[in-house]
């Protein structure tokens, strides 16, 4: 990918937002993993008292993400830890000063960047990558104005260009849990998490589908451990919270602008994505949102995940559609 392509990832803009298939809480139906076929293939339960690196790569970079967040990650204890069961990904407000990119967009002198905060971001690029299959998650989101959690996927070998010509899977983004709220029911301010898709062409022709989902309790996210996932398939992914579908999306809803795909409408969900769990604190989505900015109040901030799962549909490994009933 090319640091161009790679600058411009993670953004929210977008020529056209297309809407999936959703349904309100009370309404989504079940789709427990059990009974349906899948068979565990790559876990990490984050025993021990440190980060697995045969699993997981610490990116280290202060470019705040192409979407102008406000963050060094770092590959400190103090932004990254595991204690207790838990991954633990720490947000703090501190002045640092860090490498401008990660490794594989870095220009060739790299220069140096100071942000207001540092925290942490790992990602399984480089050691592990799927296609296909029910990606899990049992995490805590943290709340306040200006965090911004999130357990995503890109393509490993962007085999259709840079983003978003080879597409982003976004399994969980929680932005601004608990800040003032107009549009959110339950009376507890911000209580809606995220999923989505994006692919289409380059900035400003990239398009996505996103679902704001509300727990059927109208909860705050932030109270509790929930699972996080995605099933996805050959022509079908769709997006699960406590096993509960709340957005579906079909091949005819996305495409890619990449020529190498034509005659390909499964392109460019149709390669091995890699994993991405990270903190990130401010950005546009999070400062131009519910209570704008970043507060103070916030941080610290903890993002805990309690174990990351990634299945594989046993009688049907080539698409994964068997399994998703």
């Amino acid at each position: 990918m090319t640091i161009a392509g790679l600058l411009k990832a993670g953004t929210l803009s977008a020529a056209l937002l297309l809407l999936g298939a959703t349904t309100p809480p009370s309404e989504q139906p079940l789709a427990p993993r059990e009974g349906a076929g899948w068979e565990l293939v790559w876990a990490d339960e984050f025993y021990g008292t440190a980060l697995d690196r045969s699993k997981w790569t610490p990116e280290v970079s202060c470019w705040g993400g192409g979407n102008n967040e406000r963050q060094c990650y770092t590959d400190r204890s103090e932004n990254i830890a595991v204690e207790g069961g838990l991954l633990l990904l720490k947000a703090r407000k501190e002045r640092f000063a860090g490498p401008a990119r990660p490794p594989e967009i870095a220009e060739r002198d790299n220069p140096t960047l100071v942000q207001s905060h540092t925290s942490g971001k790992v990602r399984t690029i480089g050691l592990h990558a799927w296609r296909y299959g029910r990606i899990e998650a049992r995490a805590k989101v943290p709340a306040g104005q200006g965090t911004w959690p999130a357990i995503w996927m890109m393509p490993d070998n962007p085999a259709y260009g840079p983003w978003p010509r080879s597409g982003e899977i976004d399994i969980l983004e929680a932005v601004n849990i608990g800040a003032k709220c107009k549009d959110c029911a339950g009376g507890v301010g911000e209580n809606r998490t995220i999923s989505a898709l994006h692919f289409g062409d380059f900035a400003p022709e990239n398009r996505y589908v996103d679902h704001r989902n509300a727990l059927p309790s109208l909860a705050l996210p932030s109270d509790g451990f929930h699972v996080y996932a995605v099933e996805w398939g050959e022509g079908l992914i769709r997006f699960l919270v406590d096993d509960r579908v709340h957005l579906t999306v079909t091949a005819d809803q996305w495409s890619t602008a990449a020529p190498s795909a034509k005659g390909n409408p499964a392109a460019p969900f149709d390669q091995p994505f890699y994993i991405m769990a990270n903190l990130a604190v401010g950005g546009r989505l999070a400062e131009e949102n519910n209570a704008k900015g970043v507060a103070g109040s916030s941080f610290p901030a903890q993002f805990a995940i309690d174990w990351i799962r990634v299945y594989r549909c046993a009688s049907d490994p080539a698409t994964g559609r068997a399994c998703i009933r």
